[in-house]
């Protein structure tokens, strides 16, 4: 672990700050039962100026709360509980859901990409706005491979993410979805890790179906995207 440009007290208080910062938000959002006010995103809105004022550049952060950055893996491993425990009910199912989540990458990427080249005709943008709902890895290897703008994708991967866990439950209730495999798939595809972590919090049997869309909606946008955007281009 390295602190070139900070010392191990500064380290300490950022990464305890952190903690304690999160911490309170998820207790007020419980408490008060906010889905809007979400810990993830509610933090790094007050991270960010308390680092702009005091002068930290964000290596110096990363550094100093590498403790976390080490828990990110483990973290994501245990979204695949609940799939774990779903596993023989989605045995059943497994044809439709490759299907349903197939015919749903195919029309987000169709329209994202059609709407960006109407309006702005950029090709690397909308190559980049086309993968916002895989998680930030995939979505960056496929932009750079496809020659699109992944410092776009990354944004728009952490929008789409922090909307969708936000107001897609919100939106699913509107509209009367109360099933858990259409919530757990539908929150899973669009807001991939941040939406199946919330899921998982809330309800095993939505967090389960939502591991499966987040993992199977990756390998299928692997598969898609680079054949999609060949076809669409020449429309443009």
């Amino acid at each position: 672990m390295s602190f070139d440009n900070i010392n191990l007290i500064d380290a300490l208080i950022l990464t305890l700050m952190t903690l304690a910062l999160y911490q309170s938000i998820s207790w007020a959002q419980q408490k008060w039962q906010l889905i809007w006010l979400n810990p993830m995103l509610f933090s790094t809105i007050v991270i960010i100026p308390y680092l702009l004022v005091n002068n930290i550049d964000y290596p110096s952060y990363r550094d100093s709360t590498q403790v976390l950055n080490a828990l990110l893996e483990p973290a994501t491993v245990a979204l695949g509980f609940p799939l774990y425990q779903q596993l023989q009910h989605i045995k059943r199912y497994w044809k439709e859901l490759i299907a349903i989540l197939a015919l749903g990458i195919c029309i987000v990427m169709i329209i994202s990409f059609s709407l960006t080249m109407l309006l702005i005709h950029q090709t690397e943008i909308a190559i980049a706005l086309s993968l916002k709902s895989v998680t930030t890895p995939i979505g960056i290897t496929l932009t750079e491979r496809l020659q699109g703008d992944s410092s776009i994708t990354a944004f728009a991967i952490m929008i789409a993410g922090f909307s969708g866990a936000i107001l897609g439950p919100i939106w699913l209730k509107f509209i009367n979805i109360r099933s858990d495999i259409a919530i757990g798939l539908a929150i899973g595809t669009g807001s991939h890790v941040i939406g199946s972590i919330i899921l998982s919090k809330n309800n095993l049997n939505q967090g389960a179906y939502s591991s499966v869309a987040l993992i199977i909606s990756a390998l299928l946008t692997a598969l898609i995207i680079p054949i999609m955007v060949p076809l669409l281009l020449p429309l443009f």
